[in-house]
């Protein structure tokens, strides 16, 4: 069907025109030093506006498709399923296109709440422990496209955008210029490789760099669901960042009941619309990573800690790993929240916080007894006192510490 698009005559569509415009001139500058493209899509509205930009304006004959184009989507199994399910969509729409694809995960033991409950280590926070970003999402893809890359060289296509990170932002200005780049022409770097055994050379451009967070919306709530721009079922994706209302701080969603975040304003949006309201036991779930993180529920190193240069520890009784029975207990409550949504989905379709893969390894981790390097599970619980002994100036001393953790 055939979609009105007299709402673009306005000002509006100038500026979104000015947009697509600036987006064109940085493919044609960077894009055919490169045979070969890859995006880098995770699934979140500025990559896909990018992905999806991408595609319409090489089969509108807009920019020169590359020799080889392929799209690497990085699931890190914590989306809000909106965003999944939009994913899933869009990656049936690529395959129709014969678009080459590939889903990109963690390794199995890497992955959240594998990580979590079978390993034992605490959810992240801000302030000692924020190891989740990296490794369910950077080093996966920066695996991925490094071995695509294999012995030639590959332009990295990416949705990022100035606006979206106050620390993005100073890093982007930092690298302006870089590489031949020139301001208005996106942000484009030439990188090698992480990996010692690829020898090939890797760049990265991102086209919307210049884009504003209004022009995204616009893309994916009105241009890119329009047969003329490709039909592309992206509506959905406005809508869980809260769509045309939402401020650009706000509109960077993350993962369910992300434990890095103070409130969960994507959730809360998707939950106010009728078609998602059965995922409301989602909102259980930031409750169960807080209560994993009290010490009642982690070990506690006990006395001083040497360590392997004989040097003492810098933080002496620190909280560690998750006791066996809270994973256990965790798992369950998670099991619980994912029975419940199910229950009350009315169209039947299943949700996995854990699907039966994930189950089984952190059943297997717990009932071996799987621990972070450095613990073994005979240290005390964390809510036990442990009085430690320190020997100096002739005198001995009973001081407690544990203030700081890290594992």
């Amino acid at each position: 069907m055939k979609r009105d698009l007299s709402l673009f005559e306005s000002g509006a569509r100038l500026q979104m025109t000015e947009s697509i415009e600036l987006t064109i001139q940085s493919l044609q500058a960077y894009g055919p030093q490169h045979d070969h493209w890859v995006v880098a899509w995770s699934g979140g509205k500025d990559s896909t506006a990018t992905l999806t930009l991408l595609v319409w304006l090489i089969d509108a004959g807009k920019i020169e498709a590359p020799r080889r184009f392929t799209v690497l989507y990085a699931d890190t199994r914590q989306e809000l399923p909106p965003l999944a399910l939009a994913a899933e969509a869009i990656m049936d729409e690529l395959a129709e296109r014969g678009i080459e694809f590939r889903v990109v995960r963690a390794p199995l033991d890497k992955r959240f709440l594998v990580y979590i409950l079978g390993r034992g280590v605490p959810p992240p926070n801000n302030n000692t422990l924020r190891w989740c970003t990296r490794q369910i999402k950077v080093d996966p893809m920066a695996a991925a496209i490094a071995e695509s890359l294999g012995d030639g060289t590959a332009l990295t296509i990416t949705g990022v955008r100035q606006g979206e990170s106050a620390i993005r932002d100073r890093r982007i200005e930092m690298s302006c210029g870089k590489d031949g780049a020139e301001c208005g022409q996106g942000w484009y770097q030439q990188v090698l490789p992480e990996s010692k055994s690829v020898r090939g050379r890797i760049a990265t451009l991102a086209p919307l760099l210049h884009w504003r967070v209004c022009h995204v919306w616009e893309w994916l709530r009105h241009w890119a669901p329009a047969t003329e721009f490709g039909g592309w079922p992206t509506e959905i994706i406005a809508d869980a960042y809260g769509g045309d209302e939402a401020e650009e701080l706000n509109a960077r969603t993350g993962c369910i009941a992300c434990p890095l975040a103070q409130e969960e304003k994507a959730l809360e949006s998707i939950l106010a619309m009728p078609r998602w309201s059965h995922l409301a036991p989602l909102r259980d779930l930031k409750g169960i990573y807080r209560w994993l993180r009290e010490p009642a529920q982690r070990l506690r190193k006990s006395g001083i800690e040497r360590l392997k240069d004989g040097s003492i520890g810098k933080n002496p009784q620190r909280m560690g790993p998750l006791t066996l029975e809270a994973r256990v207990e965790a798992l369950e409550k998670i099991l619980d929240i994912q029975h419940r949504i199910n229950s009350g989905n009315p169209r039947g379709q299943r949700f996995e916080l854990i699907n039966v893969e994930e189950e089984t390894r952190i059943r297997q981790l717990i009932a071996c007894g799987t621990w972070p390097d450095g613990w073994d599970g005979d240290e005390p619980r964390a809510d036990q006192w442990q009085p430690v002994t320190i020997y100096g100036n002739g005198a001995e001393q009973h001081d407690l510490f544990g203030l700081e953790e890290a594992v």
